[in-house]
């Protein structure tokens, strides 16, 4: 076996299930406030779509995606994100979900035998870490606290550590934070990675679910700066969150093309090829921004009632984007499983989204709440939250 396999931690919902294992819940339906699965509608034109390509089924997908698939990526990264020079051809790959392309991307570009860093936020997308250990890398943890703005302090991280790094993650809008990092942080981080020559992946899965204004990209930043090569730079984006679609596994990776050609290579021995009529309905889903939109109104009514029914009882700070409060209380677990207890709703602790570091868990005494029930069930959630408090 790979000897790395023992570093992995379980994973949160495993050690959540733990938690809860001796607790007889409240007699009511359970409201799962704990992961973050969208429960919107799926749009029913990219349903059709996907019906009326069935016969794709005896088809194999290549590798690096149908061109009318990058295509349509294209023209959607240039018109959310100004940029003027995106190839198709070049600059984007197709994925199975940013989750699986995450993982293989770390595997990709980490040169083993270096034993290289990769350094990100904490708290964390769990699929980080365990692709670094696997790949044989080190995580080098940036704890985000109500301190820095839940964006990490680049400035604290030791040169040696820049020196041997390998790749840098970042999330913005942030999991489980939705703190957004600013145009002249990005240009920051670019400035350190041609600085000390690492890659920056930048995982912007939730983008498209913002409130006032929306959130800057990688991308959009490198163009302004005329890299329109985006070198080191990759960005991940996913019809997952933005157009309520997990259980398709569609999402795309773009940036670099000289890291997106042999991440390609890789991807071709992977297999993890997106199934045909999946790709066929993702043209439809990146081509409209009507649900989109209507998405984000959705979201915007239930953070509002939240914070207007239980401002008052809770200490809720709405996000700067995402779908996620990051709720500070006295004790995670306990609240947690008091929530599980008296109302039969389901949170995630913080600490199983963190790592101890010298300075701290920064995930501790918080609780991540995923606003992904639909309104009605919110409701429900409310009201039982203000019994319970």
């Amino acid at each position: 076996m790979n000897a790395q396999l023992s570093l992995l931690h379980p994973y949160p919902f495993e050690k959540l299930n733990q938690l809860f294992a001796d607790i007889q819940p409240a007699d009511l339906p359970l409201i799962a406030l704990s992961i973050g699965e969208p429960k919107h509608p799926a749009p029913a034109f990219v349903q059709q779509a996907i019906i009326e390509h069935f016969d794709h089924l005896s088809t194999y997908p290549n590798s690096k995606g149908l061109p009318e698939l990058r295509q349509s990526i294209a023209a959607w990264l240039t018109r959310r994100f100004c940029l003027t020079h995106i190839d198709p051809e070049q600059h984007i790959l197709p994925v199975s979900g940013t989750r699986e392309a995450i993982f293989s991307f770390v595997q990709a570009m980490v040169k083993r035998e270096d034993q290289p860093y990769v350094v990100m936020p904490n708290p964390f997308y769990q699929i980080y870490e365990g692709a670094t250990l696997l790949a044989g890398a080190k995580p080098y943890f940036i704890n985000c606290s109500e301190e820095n703005g839940y964006l990490g302090d680049f400035d604290a991280v030791p040169e040696q550590v820049w020196q041997n790094t390998a790749l840098l993650f970042v999330c913005t809008p942030g999991n489980p934070t939705g703190a957004v990092i600013s145009k002249q942080q990005l240009k920051k981080l670019i400035a350190l990675s041609d600085e000390y020559g690492f890659v920056i992946a930048s995982d912007e899965c939730y983008s498209e679910l913002w409130f006032e204004q929306a959130p800057v990209g990688l991308l959009e930043v490198c163009a302004e700066m005329g890299r329109h090569d985006y070198k080191n730079c990759v960005v991940f984006h996913s019809l997952s969150k933005r157009s309520n679609l997990p259980g398709m596994r569609s999402g795309f990776v773009a940036g670099d093309a000289t890291l997106l050609k042999p991440y390609l290579k890789f991807r071709t021995y992977h297999g993890a090829a997106m199934p045909v009529q999946h790709q066929l309905a993702s043209i439809a889903a990146w081509n409209d921004e009507q649900h989109v939109e209507e998405n984000r109104v959705q979201y915007r009514a239930k953070f509002d009632l939240f914070q207007q029914e239980l401002g008052h009882l809770l200490p809720l700070q709405k996000p700067d984007a995402g779908f996620y409060y990051w709720l500070k209380v006295d004790h995670d677990e306990k609240f947690a499983k008091m929530l599980m207890e008296k109302a039969h709703i389901k949170v995630l602790p913080g600490r199983y989204l963190s790592r101890d570091t010298q300075s701290g868990n920064p995930g501790e005494n918080h609780v991540r709440l995923a606003l992904v029930a639909d309104l009605a069930q919110c409701e429900q959630a409310i009201q039982r939250l203000k019994n319970v408090l």
